[in-house]
């Protein structure tokens, strides 16, 4: 375990680089034994910060909610970090290709609560019930720390969160199989990648379930409004200054970014 000195010199670190747009050297390699529970501390800390200087918590994002991408990192379990109203970008809207160190696009589901959730024990139904609607989502995912990373790099870099666009047609939770929710992604008109939300978990509801649970344990409660980002379930496509994306998740309509 690092020390709390530590926690907040590796904050300092995080934010200087996202500040600064330009990548840090891996917190793995500056503090050798960093551990999951000081990856989790440094990123509250980067959070708190955020907040002290006026950001508002809108909601978590879910990552690493594969198995292949649990195998690469050598996890067993998603990770987790926050969202703020900073990071939001409107459906259709720029985002500044300069503002960002090397921004990623990915397409998921976002779910938006319409009642408190807590763990322990929540399971997919008590996710679902709590979730007022269900909507189109790219996240623009900026790691500010250097490859190779290791889980500990992702986890204390807020899960690489950076920006996110909602859009499309917000549906009930069990108006469909959300399983079967697919997408298209589109970079500049050409076919990107393709998936099916069943990627996330075998059901995206399950991460917001497992992330219900992670925060619960540490005495925290998800609120009505809060977006949960449930992951990926494509691979990533880099952005580059012009570039168009516009993800199709067909009968859930779709969402669109522009990078100036």
């Amino acid at each position: 375990m690092l020390s709390i000195t530590d926690h907040k010199k590796a904050a300092d670190i995080l934010i200087a680089a996202e500040q600064a747009r330009k990548q840090t050297t891996q917190l793995s390699t500056t503090f050798p034994n960093i551990s999951f529970e000081d990856a989790y501390a440094i990123s509250a800390e980067v959070n708190r910060r955020k907040l002290d200087g006026g950001a508002k918590l809108v909601g978590y994002k879910v990552g690493l909610t594969s198995k292949a991408m649990q195998r690469s990192s050598q996890i067993d379990e998603p990770d987790y970090g926050y969202l703020h109203d900073h990071m939001m970008i409107s459906d259709g809207g720029k985002a500044k290709r300069a503002a960002y160190c090397v921004p990623r696009v990915e397409v998921e589901l976002a779910f938006v609560l319409g009642a408190p959730l807590k763990g322990p024990g929540v399971g997919v139904v008590d996710a679902l019930r709590a979730t007022e609607y269900v909507v189109p989502a790219i996240e623009i995912v900026d790691a500010r720390v250097q490859d190779p990373r290791r889980i500990f790099d992702t986890i204390s870099d807020n899960g690489a969160a950076a920006s996110v666009v909602l859009g499309g047609r917000p549906v009930r939770p069990n108006d469909i199989d959300l399983r079967w929710a697919g997408c298209i992604l589109y970079r500049n008109a050409e076919i990107e990648e393709t998936g099916l939300a069943a990627g996330v978990l075998g059901h995206p509801a399950l991460g917001v379930a497992w992330l219900a649970n992670k925060l619960g344990a540490q005495g925290i409660t998800m609120e009505p409004g809060h977006i949960v980002l449930t992951g990926s379930f494509t691979r990533v496509a880099f952005a580059e200054k012009s570039d168009s994306f516009h993800a199709d998740f067909g009968p859930l309509g779709g969402v669109a970014v522009q990078f100036v």
